[in-house]
């Protein structure tokens, strides 16, 4: 028997339970989180794979590939998340690494890898906890430039999916990250030396530094899409264009996306939609799905288009119901 997969896919923001955009948006995000919680449980994975990107807590230039699998792997604990290991399917994950070499996708493999808040924030909250499920991380290198080709990301999500559909196991594939937004993340080219040192070697910082890195970037999120911010603002009609791209399952358009424009129209950090990209092209893979918008607005507080979507696949008995659901095209 094939696989049964469920996809979610939520933005994430270490600003949020930080800087506040108002009750009543904190409300509305907090249902919509506490709704996906709600069918993560009721869909009860027996295995987890998770598509998100690294904020140089990982992964830095002294290497810096273009996606890894993780046969381990420790939170960092940043922006309040919690600390600890999570509980990572050695056998499976290496299972998948050799799967993906089979694929042609030059995928890299770290047996110690540390994951930030991009990886463990959107998995809390689908699951309380770090342990709860087995889950295998799979970074995408969405911050520092050169990326890899939009292409090569759905390849890879493509891959992940084929190997999944032969477990024979329920499946939760979660993407986390983006919508359109920049934070302050510093640039390698032309960077004072000591900002170059850390991006390319920034491992394990002090307390005091790591304090100091999160009190720049929430004093961002307070003026962010004001007069005094000078980052790329928010671009929702941005952020609904790919959304409505994902859920009428038209993933292998992003084939197409420029690197540049993207940055320009939408933000440097948008790129971390590579995780979403790779999840629809996973379940994309296995047949036709049927997938949903639940939520998404602009909040410049936290620094985030901030976006939710399910899908599934179609005759699963965990079909969706919701509003906005549209079928897509597998290939």
């Amino acid at each position: 028997m094939a696989s049964k997969i469920m996809l979610k896919c939520l933005t994430h923001s270490p600003l949020r339970g930080i800087n506040d955009p108002g009750a009543d948006v904190v409300a509305e995000v907090d249902a919509v989180t506490a709704r996906a919680r709600a069918e993560v449980e009721a869909f009860d994975p027996e295995l987890i794979v998770i598509f998100a990107p690294d904020h140089y807590n990982g992964l830095f230039y002294d290497l810096m590939p273009p996606f890894v699998v993780a046969t381990a792997a420790e939170s960092v604990a940043d922006y309040k998340t919690l600390p600890g290991a999570l509980s990572v399917p050695s056998d499976l994950a290496l299972g998948l690494v050799e799967h993906l070499h089979e694929s042609d996708i030059d995928v890299a493999l770290s047996h110690r890898l540390q994951v930030d808040h991009g990886c463990t924030q959107t998995f809390e909250e689908m699951t309380g906890s770090l342990t709860r499920y087995p889950v295998i991380p799979i970074i995408i290198n969405c911050v520092a430039p050169p990326f890899a080709a939009y292409r090569r990301i759905r390849k890879l999500g493509d891959a992940v999916g084929r190997y999944l559909a032969g477990l024979d196991k329920r499946v939760l594939v979660l993407g986390t990250g983006g919508l359109s937004h920049e934070p302050p993340v510093p640039l390698v080219a032309g960077a004072p030396d000591d900002v170059r040192e850390f991006l390319i070697a920034g491992r394990n910082p002090t307390e005091e530094a790591r304090a100091a890195r999160q009190a720049r970037t929430i004093a961002a999120g307070q003026i962010y899409g004001t007069p005094q911010s000078t980052l790329t603002p928010l671009n929702p009609e941005w952020d609904e264009w790919f959304i409505d791209l994902l859920v009428s399952g038209r993933v292998a358009e992003a084939d197409k996306f420029d690197i540049a424009e993207i940055s320009r129209e939408a933000g440097r950090s948008t790129h971390e939609v590579r995780t979403w990209v790779a999840a629809f092209a996973a379940i994309s893979s296995n047949g036709a799905y049927t997938a949903r918008k639940d939520y998404y607005r602009p909040i410049n507080e936290w620094i985030a288009g901030y976006g939710a979507v399910t899908a599934e696949h179609v005759g699963q008995p965990e079909a969706l119901s919701g509003q906005q659901q549209s079928d897509g095209a597998g290939r």
